[in-house]
């Protein structure tokens, strides 16, 4: 090139003829490509934000492990067992026989003619199919759901609440309960700076809550639930964390599990009474997920829905506190998580309020109509005189005595076991044990990754049992704990918790 040409253009020059710029494409090693508009600059950084540690990167191993299995790469064990995730069925859990039926019915009418099956199943399908478009689960339903189902479903409330009032138009339908929550969780999140809205959620809590304030931008309010009395909740703690929570954000919104998830405590009625007086007093949303209310195991313990208790309390309350409560076919005894069916009620909502309610709803079209049939027949079982009921009512029964044997189980033997305390599991899919973690372990795990992580990576590595260390669920600063579900079949969960105990023993004689 000549020497009068600039620095500058004979740079641009060089740089045409190596990368062969033309528009935004650009080629190098003789490959083209366009430089790309989303990139991690560009992305919504909310979404960076979000973590979701039940499928997070120990589940992500332990699908590669599992690949390596299938490969033949040697491993100290043979199989991956899944205890991260309450996948029912996953874990070996049966269907209900009548529910199969139904939707059977439901997806190929003309078994309808076949008579394998009983009158009562035929019934609810042709029932559920009248109520679907062109008489097929194929067909859109409303956005807010089948008005059939939910008049179903408010009777179901009805009878579980002891009688009072539901109105089938405060029924949302949803995929799944998480659906509903995060549809309700964007109604309630706006302003800015000190503005902003802070919802309240309990630590240790489901990484769902965590994930969606996470993503809408939104202040996570965190109070603990107390672990040395059973995961119970104290409402001086809740005092605590929100009277901390006014100096930066505007807390609207309260969110309790109950059961819990990954605790598996089961709240009293004299703590959901005082939830409430807390929530009127201070002028918050109260979300209540109950998708656990079947599972309930210990003596002592029972499931109060948070809408039956706040009737209960009179026209100051019931007039008052605005409510959210959540349901799906995915746990209790049914464990059809792959359906995605759910529901979501609303009390005292604004009307105005309702109208936008139900026009976000309906941006997604509809919930899935299977899983929309599912939650009919959840809520309209067999009944006494039908031919389907004793068979029914065996499989319902046999399965929580199983899941509450197993409950019952796990916490004895990981209590069993020095370094681990394990709180009483009175009810969901859970155990959320305490584990001591030697001081070398620590030091050593901190390098890279948090302690709970790396000694359940080890865990996983070493047995090929999968959990998900606590620091995913939240949890008290220098505590450590991990979340294992109480799902697999007894067998197999003697087998999971008895390599748990050797692994826990090798680990603390490796780093004491």
């Amino acid at each position: 090139y000549s020497s009068h040409v600039p620095d500058t253009e004979l740079q641009l020059i060089l740089m045409t003829r190596l990368k062969g710029i033309h528009g935004d494409t650009m080629t190098e090693n003789g490959c083209e490509y366009r430089e790309r508009v989303l990139t991690m600059d560009t992305m919504n950084p909310n979404v960076k934000r979000v973590e979701y540690a039940v499928r997070g990167p120990i589940v992500q191993r332990a699908v590669q492990i599992e690949r390596e299995l299938k490969m033949g790469i040697k491993k100290p064990f043979t199989e991956v067992i899944r205890a991260n995730i309450g996948d029912c069925h996953a874990m070996g859990q049966k269907p209900i026989t009548f529910f199969r039926q139904v939707l059977a019915l439901c997806s190929y009418p003309d078994l309808l003619e076949d008579g394998k099956f009983p009158e009562d199943a035929k019934s609810r399908a042709r029932r559920i199919l009248q109520a679907c478009g062109g008489g097929s689960l194929g067909a859109y339903s409303t956005s807010q759901g089948i008005e059939m189902i939910r008049q179903d479903i408010a009777r179901y409330i009805e009878r579980r609440d002891g009688g009072i009032t539901c109105d089938p138009d405060n029924i949302y339908l949803s995929t799944g309960a998480s659906d509903a929550i995060v549809t309700m969780l964007k109604l309630l999140v706006s302003g800015e700076g000190m503005s902003r809205t802070g919802v309240m959620i309990s630590i240790p809590q489901y990484p769902l809550y965590s994930a969606t304030l996470a993503e809408l931008g939104a202040v996570q309010i965190s109070y603990y639930l107390d672990e040395d009395n059973c995961w119970s909740l104290d409402i001086s703690e809740l005092r605590r964390a929100l009277q901390e929570a006014k100096k930066h954000c505007s807390p609207r919104a309260l969110c309790i599990i109950n059961p819990g998830n990954p605790t598996g405590q089961v709240q009293s009625r004299q703590c959901i009474e005082g939830v409430i007086r807390f929530a009127a007093a201070e002028k918050l949303f109260l979300m209540a997920d109950e998708v656990y209310q079947d599972n309930v195991y210990a003596d002592g313990c029972k499931f109060h829905s948070f809408k039956k208790v706040l009737f209960e309390m009179g026209l100051e309350y019931s007039e008052k506190v605005e409510l959210a409560s959540f349901h799906s076919t995915s746990k209790c005894y049914m464990g059809e998580c792959g359906f995605r069916g759910g529901y979501m009620e609303v009390v005292n909502l604004d009307p105005e309020v309702k109208v936008q309610l139900t026009k976000l709803v309906s941006v997604r079209l509809c919930p899935p109509v299977p899983g929309q049939a599912l939650l009919d027949v959840v809520v309209n079982p067999p009944q006494p005189d039908e031919p389907s009921y004793d068979t029914f009512i065996k499989e319902r029964t046999d399965t929580l005595a199983t899941l509450a044997e197993k409950a019952n189980m796990t916490q004895e033997i990981l209590n069993q076991v020095p370094g681990i305390k394990c709180n009483p599991v009175q009810g969901a899919m859970y155990t959320f044990p305490r584990i001591h973690l030697p001081p070398k372990a620590i030091l050593e795990a901190k390098k890279e990754q948090t302690p709970d992580m790396f000694y359940c990576m080890k865990l996983l590595e070493e047995t090929g049992i999968c959990l998900v260390p606590g620091s995913g669920f939240g949890q008290r600063d220098g505590t450590y704990h991990f979340r294992m579900t109480i799902l697999p079949p007894k067998e197999k969960l003697k087998i999971v918790l008895a390599k748990i105990k050797e692994f826990h023993q090798h680990f603390m004689a490796q780093y004491s």
